[in-house]
């Protein structure tokens, strides 16, 4: 059985306690490799060899860095069907998903990254005849970036990326659940001849890995993506000790639909938005709010194109619907599935695990589940579900639907369907959220900030941001007479 292997000083390397941790094929339930039960003496190595590296890596010419960030986006690339084989097999979703979104993605990043550190700049002040003042932008020291399980590769690339451009060097730490595709970033990065320390990858599990990370006296800045409550704990390990905090967490996004949408274009966009990679993404619009006069077209409509979506093998090429991420997880979905029927929905369509035939019959599947009749302020419409379950909920005016939109703890991305260029930036402007996306979903310019607001995070990632994140501003002060 394959053996996945941290990554430490340039080298792939065995945890030090020579214990492993099953990994689990989301799809057919069975154990397939064996991941690292990493300590806190794994992150201390990781710590050492990424501190001695640190000088020459922070002193190396930005161009430099460039190149290796480059290098390994052409390595991502050339490898794309390896990587999307192994974080479909791995994840769960659908390998189509994987080949064209998240490894692409990942590519992008790096090569992002590899680009802007070169267009990087600082700022300037004059004080007349007085004095000037300019700031220096100078890496912090050693990051450490704790990546989740529902698009990895994508979002582990997305905080090592700026990390390195920026001149930090990392300890970081995959999600446990899906740590295929990060080792194969590791074998990728050894072919790139990246610097040994400059990049370590410590797998494990939260508790062990992820706390000694945040918790070392030595990394002085730590980058989290994960759930709200994971999020506050970190938090309160960092904050006593000063170190800087980015923190992506949560969403329970609203999906609001005016009649006066493009209906086609809002269907099938709807359909991508609710149930994407299993509905396990951060983005994903979970409660649907319809204008009451398109309500029973929309929900008719909705609930047969779901009905559509083939929820099957993660490799096969009609599969739109993969399994979720583990059967802890799956239980999870289930759970709040009969929850909103205790709390008086109505399920619409799905609703149930799903089993496949053969080798798939104890894989981690759930048909697509469409809910109605809820309260928008129950725990259903208030609580992270991170599956294949959306809500519906009709509304009478723009103003019952902004309420109902603001009126959970998160605050991490919405969509607004509407024609009206008016109220289009009236909502964009009104509604708690991070990002707003007026009639699309998911389009993303890498150049622009990323987080949420409320429970769903502290920071903003992406575009030059997040190389302001990794960095310190320094200000000097010359006086000229």
């Amino acid at each position: 059985m394959q053996k996945i292997l941290n990554y430490i000083n340039g080298v792939l390397v065995e945890p030090q306690s020579n214990t492993w941790l099953d990994n689990y094929k989301p799809s057919t339930g069975k154990v397939y490799a064996l991941i690292p039960d990493s300590d806190a003496n794994d992150v201390e190595a990781a710590h050492v060899a990424a501190k001695a590296a640190f000088a020459d890596w922070s002193q190396l010419p930005k161009e430099k860095r460039s190149a290796y960030l480059l290098k390994i986006a052409q390595l991502i690339d050339l490898n794309l069907d390896k990587l999307a084989l192994a974080e479909s097999i791995d994840n769960g979703k659908p390998l189509k998903l994987a080949k064209t979104v998240d490894i692409p993605r990942a590519a992008a990043n790096f090569h992002f990254y590899g680009t802007a550190i070169l267009h990087y700049a600082s700022e300037a002040h004059s004080m007349e005849d007085t004095a000037i003042n300019y700031t220096l932008r100078q890496p912090v020291g050693v990051a450490g970036c704790i990546s989740p399980w529902n698009l990895p590769l994508y979002l582990f690339s997305w905080k090592v990326a700026p990390a390195l451009a920026a001149g930090c060097t990392v300890v970081a730490k995959p999600s446990e659940i899906t740590p295929m595709t990060a080792y194969l970033l590791s074998e990728l990065c050894i072919e790139a001849g990246l610097p040994k320390g400059v990049f370590n990858i410590v797998h494990g599990l939260g508790p062990k890995v992820g706390n000694a990370i945040v918790s070392h006296p030595g990394i002085p800045l730590v980058s989290f993506t994960g759930g709200t409550a994971t999020g506050k704990q970190i938090a309160s390990i960092a904050a006593p000790l000063f170190k800087k905090l980015s923190l992506e967490l949560g969403g329970k996004n609203a999906n609001l639909i005016f009649a006066d949408c493009d209906y086609e274009k809002m269907m099938s966009t709807t359909l991508q938005s609710s149930f994407a990679n299993q509905g396990q993404i951060c983005l994903c619009g979970s409660r649907l709010f319809i204008e009451r006069s398109i309500y029973e077209k929309f929900k008719t409509d909705f609930v047969s194109r779901v009905n559509a979506l083939k929820v099957g093998e993660p490799l096969e090429e009609t599969t739109k619907i993969g399994a979720v991420v583990s059967l802890a997880h799956q239980e999870k979905i289930l759970s709040y599935i009969a929850l909103a029927q205790q709390e008086g929905g109505t399920v619409l369509t799905g609703g149930h695990k799903v089993e496949l035939d053969g080798e798939h019959s104890q894989g981690y599947y759930i048909a697509p589940t469409v809910i109605e009749g809820l309260a928008y302020d129950c725990r259903t419409n208030q609580e992270e579900i991170f599956g294949p379950v959306v809500t519906l909920t009709p509304f009478d005016t723009e103003e019952e639907a902004l309420a109902m939109a603001n009126s959970t703890p998160y605050g991490l991305a919405s969509i607004v369907w509407t024609e009206q260029l008016t109220r289009a930036h009236r909502l964009a402007n009104q509604i708690h959220a991070g990002i707003v996306w007026i009639n699309c979903w998911l389009l993303r310019d890498l150049r622009t900030p990323f987080g949420g607001v409320k429970a769903s995070g502290v920071g903003r990632e992406g575009g030059f941001e997040a190389l302001d994140f990794f960095t310190e501003p320094k200000n000097v002060c010359i006086k000229l007479k």
